[in-house]
């Protein structure tokens, strides 16, 4: 692997460790929706505000999440919703692999 390749695959891995927690995941699925406030997320999350914030500030520093500022509320949404069809790739392996397991168990 040459240097350029270890700096992309460097980069990949941040992405995919910033999305790699069910509640980032849960976010990244309801900023889909529409933006949401921090306010909003807690109460569906169900977490404290601290938590949520940092789960936010690590989705942002990835380039998942932007916010902005309406009043004196910060609302997020998806600044590269593009992640979404990474997501539904990975539900497909997972559909594979459940497939795969009931056939070994249906003969």
């Amino acid at each position: 692997m040459d240097e350029h390749e270890k700096l992309r695959n460097i980069e990949r891995s941040k992405i995919l460790k910033a999305i790699a927690h069910p509640t980032r995941l849960f976010i990244v699925e309801k900023l889909n929706e529409r933006p949401h406030c921090v306010c909003e997320l807690t109460e569906l999350i169900g977490a404290d505000t601290s938590t949520v914030s940092k789960h936010l500030s690590i989705l942002k520093n990835n380039g998942i999440v932007e916010d902005e500022k309406r009043g004196t509320s910060v609302y997020y949404s998806l600044k590269c919703e593009c992640i979404l069809k990474f997501i539904g790739c990975i539900e497909q392996v997972i559909r594979i692999n459940l497939d795969s397991k009931s056939t070994l168990f249906s003969t």
